[in-house]
């Protein structure tokens, strides 16, 4: 069994930052990649941003480049989501994911088998 617990969501005013983390239990190997997601009231759940194994390779959705950055820690099997310049269109509840497996579609829920219980972002004009 995997846990995934995120913290770090919140309310915060546009052009603040959050940071987001999550904390993978309940294995003793890295995951192959790690990734956030979020899902607004009424929306189909988006990629955010994802990084591989090793932390080098990351890769993000188009509108938070540069305002976003993903991290992780393979001692602690914790992935982190430092969000910058915040906008009130990225309110939404914000998911972390895991698998312990690669498979080239980092952008696709279906590649993502563990789940966490997501934290709410709000960020207010």
């Amino acid at each position: 069994q995997v846990q995934l617990v995120e913290s770090g969501g919140g309310l915060v005013q546009a052009g603040g930052s959050l940071r987001l983390s999550c904390a993978a239990s309940g294995r003793t190997f890295s995951m192959a990649i790690m990734g956030w997601f979020r899902q607004a009231p009424g929306e189909e759940r988006e990629f955010v941003a994802a990084v591989r194994g090793s932390g080098i390779s990351t890769y993000y959705v188009d509108s938070v480049k540069g305002r976003f950055t993903i991290s992780r820690d393979n001692a602690k099997n914790t992935v982190y989501l430092q969000m910058n310049s915040l906008k009130p269109e990225d309110t939404a509840a914000y998911y972390c994911a895991a698998s312990i497996s690669y498979s080239g579609r980092y952008y696709s829920t279906e590649s993502y088998p563990y789940w966490g219980q997501g934290t709410q972002v709000t960020v207010s004009s």
